[in-house]
C-alpha cells in the first residue's frame, strides 16, 4: 500500500491528458464536420475554388487531430472522431465526383478503410442532390452520367460483404445508399420521359404548321 498515492498520481496525470486530449478532439471533430459542410455547399453551387481552400482547413485540423490522438488509440476510434474522419472522406469525394477527379485513397487521406467506404456511401447519397438540380436545369445528359456514378459506387459497396464490427455499420448505409439511388432513377427515367414527350409533341406541331403552310 506504500506505492498506492504514487499509483494515483499517475493514473490521475493520465487520465487529465486523455479528457484534455478528447475536449480537444471533439472541438476539432465539430471544426471539421463544419468546414466539409461548407466545402460540399461550395460544390454544389459549382463554387469550387471555394471548396478546395475548405478542403485545405479540414486536412489541417485532421491532421492535427489525428497526430494529437496517436497516444490514445481508444479516442481515435472514438464515435466522434470516425464520424469527423467520414466526413472528411465525403467532403474529398463529393469534390473529386463533381469535379471529374481521381478519388482520393484512403492512404491519401489517412482514415481507416471503414472510415472510408463509410464516406463513400454518403458521398454517393450526396449525389442526389446535385442530379436533381441538374434535372431541374434540364441538363439531362449531365445527370444521367452523375447517376452512373451514383449506380456504380452503389454496385461496389454490395460486393464488400464483411461483419458491421469491421466496416463500421456499412450494410445499413448501403441500403440507405440503395434507397437513394432507386428514387433518383425514379426521378431522372420520369425527366427523360416527359422530355421525349415533349420533343414528340413538338414534332407534330411543326409537321402541322408545315402542312398548314402547304395548303
Amino acid at each position: 500500500m506504500d506505492n498506492l498515492t504514487i499509483i494515483i498520481d499517475s493514473i490521475r496525470q493520465d487520465l487529465d491528458a486523455r479528457n484534455e486530449a478528447r475536449d480537444e478532439a471533439l472541438k476539432r471533430s465539430r471544426d471539421i464536420i463544419r468546414l466539409c459542410s461548407l466545402s460540399i455547399r461550395a460544390c454544389h453551387r459549382h463554387e469550387f475554388n471555394k471548396a478546395w481552400e475548405l478542403l485545405a482547413q479540414v486536412d489541417a485540423l485532421a491532421a492535427e487531430m489525428t497526430a494529437d490522438l496517436a497516444d490514445y488509440p481508444d479516442l481515435y476510434y472514438a464515435g466522434y472522431t470516425r464520424d469527423a474522419l467520414k466526413e472528411v472522406v465525403e467532403a474529398h469525394l463529393v469534390y473529386a465526383l463533381i469535379h471529374h477527379d481521381s478519388l482520393p485513397t484512403p492512404e491519401e487521406l489517412n482514415v481507416p478503410s471503414s472510415v472510408y467506404v463509410g464516406g463513400l456511401a454518403e458521398a454517393a447519397t450526396e449525389l442526389r442532390r446535385f442530379i436533381l438540380d441538374l434535372i431541374r436545369q434540364d441538363r439531362l445528359d449531365e445527370a444521367e452520367g452523375y447517376f452512373a456514378m451514383m449506380d456504380e459506387i452503389y454496385s461496389t459497396l454490395v460486393t464488400i460483404d464483411f461483419p458491421d464490427a469491421l466496416t463500421g455499420g456499412l450494410r445499413r448505409q448501403t441500403d440507405v445508399v440503395r434507397g437513394v439511388t432507386e428514387r433518383t432513377r425514379g426521378d431522372l427515367t420520369v425527366a427523360v420521359r416527359q422530355r421525349r414527350l415533349e420533343q414528340a409533341l413538338q414534332r407534330v406541331e411543326r409537321m402541322l404548321e408545315q402542312d398548314n403552310a402547304e395548303r
